[in-house]
């Protein structure tokens, strides 16, 4: 327990008061410079001082706008009430690109044990946006797993590329068996299509 100092004042008070004191001085700076930044709009430079012929003199000084005018809210103090400020509005973001659509057209060669397989390839390419020209059997040899075939040095390989990692497809150029077809994507599947 401390004991009273000279005066009747013990030291806890005194420590408090100095507490309550250094809280209300660093209230005052942080209310100072938020005025100061409110006046000064931000840049660092101070806010030029306008007039208005239609203002008339109000109490202690004050200056209070004319009939009609609006100004600043004022507090009865004479210092500027504060204001909020808006956020700044964010604008959305475009929507990002759509992908190309498929230029090649495709045909299909079912080259498996599994009966329609073609056809339910080229049911799968048809809803993602491709145009299959044909389905068929390929029985001229045996592909090891199922891939799409274009004609070197034209627009094909892009579209073949993109089909082929939309369904896990290898790609090649067309062997000499192929390479005489007509234009466009040749797809020969495997017993191996959608299972990769």
């Amino acid at each position: 327990m401390s004991s009273p100092e000279p005066g009747g004042r013990s030291r806890p008070l005194r420590v408090a008061g100095l507490a309550l004191l250094g809280i209300a001085v660093g209230a005052l700076i942080v209310g100072l410079i938020t005025l100061g930044g409110q006046r000064g709009g931000g840049d660092g430079g101070t806010a030029a001082p306008t007039s208005t012929s239609a203002s008339a003199s109000g109490p202690a000084g004050t200056t209070t706008p004319a009939a009609g005018t609006s100004g600043p809210d004022v507090s009865s103090t004479g210092t500027p009430a504060p204001t909020t400020i808006a956020p700044p509005t964010t604008v959305a973001p475009p929507p990002p690109p759509q992908p190309p659509l498929p230029t090649a057209p495709i045909r299909v060669y079912n080259n498996s044990t599994i009966r329609g397989l073609a056809a339910q390839a080229a049911d799968d390419f048809r809803r993602n946006g491709w145009v299959v020209e044909e389905i068929a059997n390929y029985p001229s040899g045996v592909i090891p797993t199922s891939t799409v075939y274009f004609r070197p040095g034209t627009d094909e390989e892009a579209a073949a590329l993109r089909l082929a990692a939309r369904f896990n497809l290898r790609v090649e150029p067309r062997f000499e068996g192929i390479a005489g077809a007509k234009p466009g994507l040749i797809v020969i599947v495997t017993n191996d299509y959608g299972s990769k």
